[in-house]
């Protein structure tokens, strides 16, 4: 697992301050894919409460009913800063979650499109039938802008042990696409506290877990195959109605070191 320091300012610092450094790019685009229910909509919507110092919970919705992918269009989400006179200059897009073989989940090259700008806002995923050249939701001629710049795997801790194999086969057929088109990668573990009961209220000691550090090694042998050090984790807010300083700074620490590796990317291209 990554070194970890509880820094809460340095982070918010880093992230506040934080515009990528191309001119052409106006912002960092960050793609999360994961297992339904993994918690990449809630992500969005804790990175968003930690900044504004206030639960947000209505910008990327989310379902703790369904068993079924709730985010069933692509959408870019942005994070107005804490004054709401503009938006940060990273994005996220939020896509339907994997499911094994084609039942209800995202098809895995409809990511690939994605990573590659050519899909266009509120397209609707058909886990039956990718998008193709020519359709309407199509985008033929993406910018810079339009492509993804970081990907981040999103997992349950609690059930890495239970993935699916097909789940596995695709994320590493997605990961091969990112190689292939030099896009970094990272993942990221959720629900830690549920996954070790033990962190509900210490959730300072995370990184301290036998437990959760089991969880990370397994995901990095088994899944997906990054290093230890690209594997991060997080507790998403979802019960809470006020920010907790733990919390903020797990996420703001996550979110700065995929924000550099999106940035490194960007500063090797030519855009």
């Amino acid at each position: 697992m990554p070194t970890f320091s509880w820094s809460k300012e340095d982070d918010l610092s880093f992230v506040e301050n934080y515009r990528p450094k191309k001119k052409e790019i106006k912002h960092l685009r960050i793609l999360l894919v994961g297992t339904t229910g993994a918690g990449k909509s809630s992500f969005i919507n804790s990175v968003g409460s930690c900044l504004r110092g206030k639960i947000n919970s209505n910008r990327a919705f989310t379902d703790a009913t369904s068993g079924n992918s709730f985010t069933t269009k692509f959408k870019t989400h942005k994070i107005k800063n804490e004054n709401c006179e503009s938006f940060y200059p990273f994005v996220f897009n939020d896509t339907m979650g994997l499911e094994p073989k084609n039942y209800h989940g995202v098809h895995v090259e409809d990511i690939k499109l994605v990573m590659k700008g050519h899909v266009r806002e509120n397209y609707t995923f058909n886990h039956q039938s990718p998008l193709s050249e020519g359709d309407e939701g199509y985008n033929p001629n993406p910018t810079p802008d339009d492509k993804v710049h970081v990907l981040v795997f999103v997992a349950d801790a609690g059930k890495v042990s239970l993935m699916d194999e097909d789940i596995v086969k695709k994320m590493k057929d997605i990961r091969q696409a990112a190689c292939d088109l030099e896009i970094p990668q990272v993942a990221i573990l959720t629900k830690i506290d549920e996954a070790c009961p033990k962190n509900k209220t210490n959730i300072q000691d995370v990184y301290k877990s036998k437990y959760l550090k089991e969880k990370v090694d397994m995901f990095s042998k088994q899944v997906v195959g990054l290093p230890q050090s690209c594997i991060f984790l997080v507790k998403n807010y979802s019960s809470e109605t006020y920010t907790n300083d733990y919390i903020d700074t797990m996420m703001l620490n996550t979110l700065g070191h995929i924000i550099n590796y999106g940035e490194d990317y960007l500063n090797n291209q030519r855009v």
